[in-house]
């Protein structure tokens, strides 16, 4: 009898458990079956960040929290490109960009790590969603993508890169889901996961990507 080297036939059904699907899940998986090189190879010809100041197309954090990738990916979304105009006045999201713009890197990713609205932000919902977080399991970030229109160009935005990437240029009548800039920010990624190019999986993070 024909069988593989599990001692099965090749054509019997095989079951395993099912996994959710949660990017921290996959991003997981990914890590086992491992992807990146893309990602280091570009920072390896990549001088490291030192914008700051009012002038600054975005604001961008370096990522010195651990386990807040996806936290910090969506305050990314949410202090940058149109979706400013919704910020509330007062507000501790309004007080955190409004901290960031004048510092650099290194001064900037102290105020956010030493912010307590932004860990009590975090704290509120790290429990909120259907999986079981373990705090204990020493991954950290690099898993959230931001992708952000600003001065008519498409950013990048990750915590654990070299700073902000811009990736191209948008029509006044594009945004951050048309198809240029899919093809661009999120199709780019993808297709370096089809073609091998990296190592460990990264879900893009989108926030009012258009005005509501």
């Amino acid at each position: 009898m024909l069988q593989n080297k599990r001692g099965r036939h090749p054509l019997e059904p095989h079951h395993i458990r099912i996994t959710e699907n949660n990017p921290d899940v996959m991003n997981q998986m990914a890590a086992k079956l491992a992807w990146d090189r893309s990602c280091k190879a570009e920072d390896a010809n990549t001088e490291l960040y030192t914008g700051s100041g009012p002038d600054e197309p975005v604001i961008w954090f370096k990522q010195t929290i651990g386990n807040a990738c996806g936290s910090v990916g969506l305050l990314h979304c949410l202090i940058n490109g149109p979706a400013v105009d919704f910020i509330m006045p007062e507000s501790d999201l309004a007080a955190i960009r409004s901290d960031a713009i004048p510092l650099d890197m290194t001064h900037r990713a102290e105020m956010l790590c030493d912010s307590e609205p932004f860990e009590l932000a975090h704290k509120s919902v790290e429990q909120a969603g259907d999986s079981c977080a373990d705090p204990t399991d020493g991954r950290s970030g690099g898993h959230f993508v931001g992708f952000i229109k600003s001065g008519g160009k498409l950013w990048e935005l990750e915590g654990s890169r070299m700073g902000p990437l811009e990736r191209g240029s948008l029509a006044d009548d594009e945004d951050v889901l048309s198809p240029r800039a899919l093809d661009m920010g999120i199709e780019r990624i993808i297709q370096l996961n089809k073609d091998g190019e990296v190592e460990s999986l990264r879900f893009s993070c989108i926030a009012l990507a258009r005005k509501l």
